[in-house]
């Protein structure tokens, strides 16, 4: 198969590492993950007898590995990417190309997806940005905005976090009077996608933040690029590179940290399931700030990452399981909105 041999040249291309296996179908790589295990998985999705999504799904459960889906084309199968991510799969990205000359194309972005997932299993806390962080420090000393804008919900999800947001979305009513941000870990080649997908499980309107967007009723904003999205003093969405050297892009920190310096008054935070420690160093900078803030427990994470840290830090008021979020979340802007701030 063409795209196997693209995978074959890419891996070899690279002084560091090796092919330990490889399987034809979902069910042969169940096997051979069990008896052979790797130190991570690049899993396609379309493959006979067990496709990449059941497949993530049993390698998790049996003899969990870091899974990097790659896909030869998402047209029509877009949720299948979700849905394997949903199962634990850390990320994803399009198959590289062999061409009929032999070159191959999107080699180095597969690369950098490989060395970006390798730093974060293999360093159990990684860099977090500077307290405020760079992003922050552009417009460091900017008052608060003005109290009486908007109740604001925001959310913070890396590893299963599109199954874990499209549950929350879903039960959330068809009219919520806030206006919502999500900052979810995924490549820019699939942000549009996923907020398609999230469309689908909701009643909410869902789209990828723009610059110079703002948070309304409406709308769900989704951070759409490689760069990390804030929250300026004017009250924009825009996205910044800096800190170009954090390997969660984007940043749940940065965005709850922009968040607290420059949204008044405060509203719901939400930090899911996720590797690393990314967004608790934020939620705690929100709850100081007075804002609700909420994580997910440990039995309904697929990794109990992100939200661990917030535990540790004693960023997060309640510790809740999945199906409990949207709940809270809507007692917590009603509490807002009943009481001074």
């Amino acid at each position: 198969m063409m795209a196997v041999e693209a995978l074959r040249r890419v891996v070899r291309s690279h002084p560091d590492y090796t092919i330990a296996w490889v399987a034809h179908d979902g069910a042969e790589a169940v096997k051979k993950c069990a008896a052979d295990h790797p130190d991570m998985i690049l899993m396609d999705l379309i493959m006979p007898v067990m496709n990449g999504v059941e497949a993530t799904r049993h390698i998790m459960q049996d003899s969990p590995c870091p899974i990097l889906v790659v896909t030869a084309t998402v047209d029509g199968n877009i949720s299948l990417v979700f849905e394997a991510m949903g199962y634990g799969a850390l990320d994803a990205v399009n198959t590289p190309v062999l061409g009929t000359d032999g070159k191959l194309t999107g080699a180095q972005a597969l690369l950098r997806k490989i060395e970006i997932i390798g730093h974060l299993i293999t360093r159990p806390a990684p860099m977090s940005p500077a307290p405020m962080s760079a992003a922050a420090t552009l417009e460091s000393g900017a008052p608060p905005m003005a109290k009486g804008n908007l109740p604001l919900i925001v959310l913070g999800a890396s590893t299963g976090g599109p199954a874990a947001l499209a549950d929350i979305l879903s039960r959330l009513p068809a009219v919520v009077n806030a206006a919502m941000v999500i900052t979810q870990h995924i490549d820019k080649e699939f942000s549009a996608d996923l907020a398609l997908w999230l469309g689908t499980h909701c009643q909410l309107n869902v789209k990828v933040a723009t610059p110079g967007c703002r948070p309304e009723t409406g709308t769900v904003w989704l951070a759409g690029t490689n760069d990390h999205l804030v929250l300026t003093k004017h009250g924009t969405l825009e996205y910044r590179v800096e800190p170009a050297k954090c390997f969660y892009r984007p940043s749940v920190d940065v965005f709850f940290k922009s968040v607290a310096a420059h949204w008044s008054p405060p509203g719901v935070a939400v930090l899911l399931t996720g590797m690393g420690r990314d967004g608790g160093e934020g939620l705690l900078a929100l709850r100081h700030c007075g804002w609700r803030t909420l994580a997910q427990d440990e039995a309904t994470s697929i990794v109990y990452g992100m939200p661990r840290a917030a535990a540790e830090l004693l960023a997060a008021e309640k510790i809740l399981p999945l199906n409990a979020i949207a709940d809270a979340i809507m007692q917590g802007i009603e509490e807002r909105k009943t009481k001074p701030v």
